[in-house]
């Protein structure tokens, strides 16, 4: 269960922001994790809630969103989306591919007072 220590760790992060942008109070923390991540919402949205307990984010509204898997085939050059765990072009076939997207983990955005 990875969810915690991703939730620790984006708790310190928010702080942090929050303390060097002045905020006394943070409503709303905006973050994007890529589909391979295979972060369970719920289970991160309990983990993050348990690691702000008794600190100004506390309360605060978490907002995640999922990126899709996007990848190009090395053979032909195309973009695609995999469908389910198929990991081969969908144009000829190759299993030579690059990840594009999928694999991120970041803070869009930290909204407070």
């Amino acid at each position: 269960m990875h969810e915690l220590r991703i939730a620790e760790d984006l708790s310190g992060i928010v702080l942090e922001a929050a303390s060097n942008e002045k905020l006394v109070k943070v409503t709303r923390v905006n973050i994007t994790f890529g589909q391979l991540v295979q972060i369970v919402p719920e289970i991160f949205g309990t983990a993050f809630t348990e690691s702000v307990r008794g600190t100004i984010a506390e309360g605060s509204e978490l907002n995640i969103e999922i990126v899709k898997v996007r990848m190009k085939c090395a053979n032909c050059g195309k973009e695609f989306r995999i469908r389910g765990n198929i990991f081969e072009c969908k144009h000829c076939g190759s299993t030579d591919l690059e990840i594009i997207k999928g694999k991120e983990m970041f803070v869009k955005s930290i909204e407070g007072e």
